[in-house]
């Protein structure tokens, strides 16, 4: 296993060990609303901070991009390694007991997503790939579905806090969800991601995400055989923040049925 990989790996399970404890007496959990339905609390931060701490005794010369923190100080155009974290996605979940909610760490090198870990603390589930080396699940190797057709699909999804996000994807909701088995929406980007990647769906679609929501996802996909895009098929996702993940023929099928969204 590569080093760096490692290294996340050892982050995330510091942090699951902070939101676990959090979660046994969530009445004391400390909320803050950022947006509309879009909150914060004392536990996003502490477990950022307990993965930004071991990322950087590791490696104190990378750079970070974290959900709640920010960008460090030597992020910018010359920055080789930025690791690229969301300390809890999924807080709404988290705050009511819901147990689908997870740590997201990915290793972005000169542009390239490298390294991914997404660490379910509920279900003990490590989803981990390097570039070119597989995707894994508890060490296991794991495969996106090779389903032929979308309409013997299962398929996840997602909308933000905004009510328009919500209006618009009603509309995707209506479209898609006639054309396959059925759509389920479960409230954390970078898990949707890693069952795609682990064929539990058989693809997933959601507009208007941050690049912490889907780097450390994205790259569990495309190593477990599928293929990421934006909703019109190209290849800025991380940047436009649309996405469309699933085996490369339900993806195909999916585009035509996004392009009108995008």
């Amino acid at each position: 296993m590569h080093p760096m990989l490692n290294t996340a790996i050892k982050a995330a399970r510091r942090a699951a060990t902070v939101i676990n404890r959090a979660s046994f007496d969530l009445d004391r959990v400390t909320v803050s609303e950022k947006q509309h339905n879009d909150f914060v609390t004392d536990v996003d931060q502490a477990s950022e901070q307990a993965i930004v701490e071991t990322l950087l005794k590791a490696y104190p010369d990378h750079a970070i991009l974290a959900e709640e923190s920010g960008a460090s100080r030597n992020l910018n155009d010359e920055s080789e390694y930025v690791w690229i974290i969301d300390p809890l996605d999924g807080t709404t979940n988290f705050l009511h007991g819901y147990p689908n909610y997870c740590i997201s760490i990915a290793l972005q090198q000169r542009g390239v997503i490298t390294q991914a870990v997404v660490y379910d603390p509920v279900r003990n589930d490590l989803f981990t790939a390097t570039k070119g080396a597989g995707a894994y699940l508890n060490d296991k190797r794991i495969r996106v579905k090779n389903n032929d057709r979308i309409v013997k699909s299962l398929l996840a999804a997602g909308h933000g806090p905004d009510p328009r996000a919500l209006a618009e994807y009603l509309r995707m909701y209506e479209v898609v969800a006639s054309r396959c088995h059925g759509v389920r929406s479960a409230g954390s980007a970078a898990l949707e991601l890693a069952n795609v990647a682990a064929g539990r769906v058989d693809g997933y679609f959601e507009k208007g995400l941050k690049i912490w929501d889907i780097a450390a996802g994205s790259l569990l996909v495309t190593e477990a055989g599928g293929i990421v895009g934006e909703f019109n098929g190209e290849s800025q996702y991380l940047n436009k923040g649309d996405i469309i993940a699933a085996g490369p023929k339900v993806f195909a099928q999916m585009v035509p049925l996004m392009v009108p969204f995008a």
